[in-house]
């Protein structure tokens, strides 16, 4: 026995089909949107510490000198200032945001994390502040 549908009620019946698949997606993402959030909190966290390194070694600058130490920190801070000068300028483009986080922002966080190793190995040497350090963002003069 064959039974023939009209065509509006075919067509009915696919679209409550589409806007079940549609409810079932939109579920999956508000699902998802907790264990994201909770996720890029633990990330920042994370990145604003002391505490474990994602792209520095804490060793490092362990056996430099002062003034090894000092030469790493006026380059890295070097670094780190072309790399906001090149995020601020992607961000003003259309799209830039992606660029920026996609080319520049990795790059940005690993000299971060080297100027925290560094500071901490100066810490820990005792180092004073020399003069190739003066008016790098981040380090106070020496009184």
């Amino acid at each position: 026995m064959i039974v023939v549908m009209p065509s509006g009620l075919m067509s009915g019946l696919m679209w409550g089909l589409m806007l079940d698949r549609v409810a079932m997606i939109q579920d999956l993402f508000a699902a998802r949107a907790p264990l994201l959030v909770a996720l890029c909190a633990l990330a920042t966290g994370c990145a604003s510490s002391d505490g474990p390194y994602f792209f520095a070694d804490a060793g490092k600058y362990q056996y430099h000198t002062c003034q090894q130490l000092a030469v790493a920190s006026k380059q890295k801070h070097d670094r780190q200032r072309e790399l906001k000068e090149l995020i601020d300028k992607a961000e003003q483009a259309a799209g830039g945001q992606i660029v920026s986080v996609l080319a520049y922002r990795s790059d940005y966080v690993a000299v971060n994390e080297e100027l925290q190793v560094i500071d901490l190995a100066v810490r820990d040497k005792n180092c004073a502040a020399s003069p190739l350090g003066k008016g790098a963002p981040g380090q106070a003069s020496p009184r």
